[in-house]
């Protein structure tokens, strides 16, 4: 039993540390935001005078569209999400539940474009985006994100653990196949659909490349996008970068705390509760 204290007290200790390394950056990037523009290049964590002025700054100076960056982020990362959840999981379903020609093929060459880098779709897509008139617009910046392929993948493996007799049984009581997925399959995968949600709206949430290229208008950028505006080649305002940063990271934290369990229960791909 000593033994078996000792090793926990270490393994403790370690986390505690590693934990520490990780948090490190956040904590001073918090700590920065409260600089002003001569504190934030002193290398003291805490700031000598601590200010608010940065955050005033970012949501009310008529030269930061901060609000409307922050918005456009908000709407690209909720409607993708939703559309996600959607249609990927009713891919997920189909492939899983319904036996068709061609099904084991269509499977294998959707996952098949997840071997496919980001950077090589950017000019396919931009060429869409060019034809359909969709540039410095809030669809040409969400739609390569309406559906994934890893979404998809995710959803077919949870909904291959869902009891055919259910399914059975609702067709019995006269359901139509759409009905049994929206109101027997959906609710069952709820840990997945969770996952899937949290991970697609930070990816959306975070995504710099393609909404830097496809958006030319400071009225359509997006956050990561609008805060590399603030450095330039002749100076970079960090205080400002790193406000703006903290503020852009309160969503992320917010989302995780709320469905941190059923993110933990979505990974593990855990079975119906009995």
């Amino acid at each position: 039993m000593k033994e078996k204290s000792r090793q926990m007290v270490f393994a403790y200790i370690i986390l505690s540390l590693l934990g520490i390394v990780m948090v490190f950056p956040f904590f001073w990037m918090l700590m920065s935001s409260f600089k002003d523009a001569t504190q934030i290049y002193h290398l003291s964590l805490f700031p000598s005078n601590p200010t608010l002025d940065n955050y005033v700054y970012i949501f009310t100076s008529r030269y930061s569209k901060f609000t409307i960056w922050f918005l456009n982020s908000a709407l690209v990362a909720v409607v993708t999400t939703l559309s996600v959840i959607f249609f990927d999981s009713l891919l997920g379903y189909t492939l899983t539940k319904f036996n068709f020609p061609g099904k084991r093929i269509i499977f294998l060459i959707i996952i098949s474009t997840l071997m496919i880098p980001t950077e090589m779709l950017v000019i396919p897509w931009y060429s869409l985006s060019v034809t359909f008139k969709w540039v410095d617009s809030h669809w040409g910046i969400m739609f390569p994100g309406m559906m994934s392929a890893f979404g998809m993948f995710l959803m077919r493996q949870f909904m291959a653990s869902i009891p055919e007799d259910l399914l059975d049984a609702a067709r019995i009581d006269g359901q139509n196949e759409f009905r049994i997925f929206l109101t027997v399959a959906m609710p069952l995968a709820s840990s997945a659909i969770a996952t899937l949600a949290i991970f697609n709206f930070i990816g959306n949430w975070n995504a710099f490349l393609w909404p830097l290229i496809i958006a030319s208008k400071p009225t359509t950028f997006t956050l990561p996008v609008g805060l590399a505006n603030f450095s330039g080649e002749a100076i970079s305002e960090w205080h400002l970068i790193m406000t703006g940063a903290t503020v852009s990271m309160a969503p992320l934290i917010v989302i995780f705390l709320i469905f941190q369990q059923k993110i933990i229960k979505g990974i593990s791909l855990s079975g119906m509760k009995g």
